[in-house]
């Protein structure tokens, strides 16, 4: 994920998240990542993913992704299926759950 301490929608209204982000592992070529979300409403605020990225989920349940132009869906996670996303994905990622969430991010930072 981009840095969070910058983040912005693409109006370039600044936004910062609850959610903790924690690097786990980073080299030239990848950063892996830990987004702990400690309770229902945490978030990692508005951000533009400056990489392609495979998310593997912690738990089961849903994420609240809200996206430019007001929309606004929720995505199903079961722990350890991961999914793969392409850069430029821009969207503010909301715990929905009603206990503690996690997930790891790898971002693939060589194109």
């Amino acid at each position: 994920m981009c840095d969070t301490s910058a983040n912005s929608t693409s109006d370039g209204t600044a936004t910062q998240g609850t959610a903790r982000g924690t690097v786990l592992i980073e080299n030239a070529r990848t950063r892996v990542t830990e987004w702990r979300f400690p309770a229902k409403g945490d978030n990692t605020g508005w951000h533009t993913h400056a990489h392609d990225y495979v998310v593997v989920p912690l738990f089961d349940g849903e994420l609240e992704l809200h996206e430019p132009g007001g929309v606004t869906h929720r995505a199903q996670l079961k722990t350890g299926v991961p999914y793969f996303r392409t850069l430029g994905v821009e969207h503010d990622v909301i715990n929905a759950n009603d206990f503690e969430c996690a997930f790891i991010e790898v971002e693939f930072l060589e194109s």
